[in-house]
């Protein structure tokens, strides 16, 4: 390895170490109040998660969702990022207490004690959502992508905390992930044995076999229909669930919307990406995929 990849390759690990673990690491040894504080204050640094942010404006403009004001767009970005980030190491250092006083519930679990399918999507932040299901008696893993890669390469530090983080994710729920592709075998044994499946449903199409067309911001885009034609083939019944941020205070807002049990699958996928849909139009800047929105922004039946 040359001097030039050597200099590149120390720049990169130096910032997925002050972007991934020190500055949200600081939630870990700071009292709440004065954590997010600070994190407001660093939300109005330019240069924190930088290209990712940029990369993500250009996106959501292009698809009407920035609006006049892009200072206050990246700020609300760079923040839900750090607390995204954060929440893996409260997750480690906080209790039961944090989570009775930090997060605010909307709706309730219906699926305790049965075989059903949890939905959520990349966006907010979901690690206590994680934790207050299993709090709730669900017992439920949850299916997220093998750690591995392009991404991967080069990138010590954040290959850590990626395989750390799925490890909170195991601590959240009490259970061991399902790891994709091939991932069904798990998922099927988890419902056969009565219990709850936790999946996050907005993935890029070219990353799954089957899709089907529902609509997202006015326009068709194609998603995952394995699991809802699985849930209307057994009448599974289907939760969606998201966690959000008050901006002014950093209390959680914990959404939970039961969708009950569809024969059609069709229907299904569009009550569930509806609420995505929502999200996109009142708080886009808490979507974590817009970089990938080429990839995802695709009808393919």
């Amino acid at each position: 390895m040359g001097v030039r990849a050597l200099w590149r390759r120390a720049g990169t690990e130096a910032r997925d170490l002050v972007e991934l673990v020190l500055l949200p690491g600081l939630a870990a040894v700071l009292p709440w109040r004065w954590c997010f504080a600070v994190f407001k204050r660093l939300a109005h640094w330019p240069w924190l998660y930088g290209a990712q942010c940029r990369q993500a404006l250009e996106q959501a403009r292009l698809h009407g969702c920035v609006g006049d004001d892009e200072r206050a767009w990246l700020a609300e970005r760079r923040l839900v990022t750090l607390l995204d980030h954060a929440d893996h190491y409260l997750l480690r250092t906080r209790g039961a207490d944090w989570l009775r006083r930090h997060v605010q519930v909307q709706g309730q679990w219906e699926a305790t004690g049965q075989a059903a399918l949890l939905w959520t999507f990349h966006w907010g932040m979901g690690m206590w959502a994680l934790r207050h299901a299993r709090a709730h008696g669900l017992r439920a893993p949850m299916v997220l992508a093998a750690p591995g890669g392009p991404d991967f390469v080069g990138r010590a530090v954040f290959g850590w905390y990626i395989r750390s983080r799925m490890r909170s994710v195991e601590l959240a729920l009490d259970e061991p992930v399902i790891f994709v592709p091939g991932g069904m075998a798990g998922v099927r044994s988890a419902l056969e044995q009565g219990r709850q499946v936790v999946v996050v449903m907005d993935v890029p199409q070219d990353q799954v076999a089957v899709t089907c067309v529902t609509t997202l911001l006015g326009r068709p885009v194609s998603v995952p229909a394995v699991l809802p034609q699985l849930a209307a083939r057994q009448g599974l019944p289907v939760t969606v669930f998201y966690m959000g941020v008050d901006l002014r205070t950093g209390r959680r807002i914990l959404r939970i919307a039961p969708l009950g049990v569809h024969r059609d699958p069709q229907a299904l996928a569009d009550a569930a990406f509806a609420h995505l849909d929502h999200l996109l139009r009142t708080a886009p800047a808490a979507w974590h995929l817009w970089a990938q929105a080429p990839r995802f922004f695709v009808a393919r039946d």
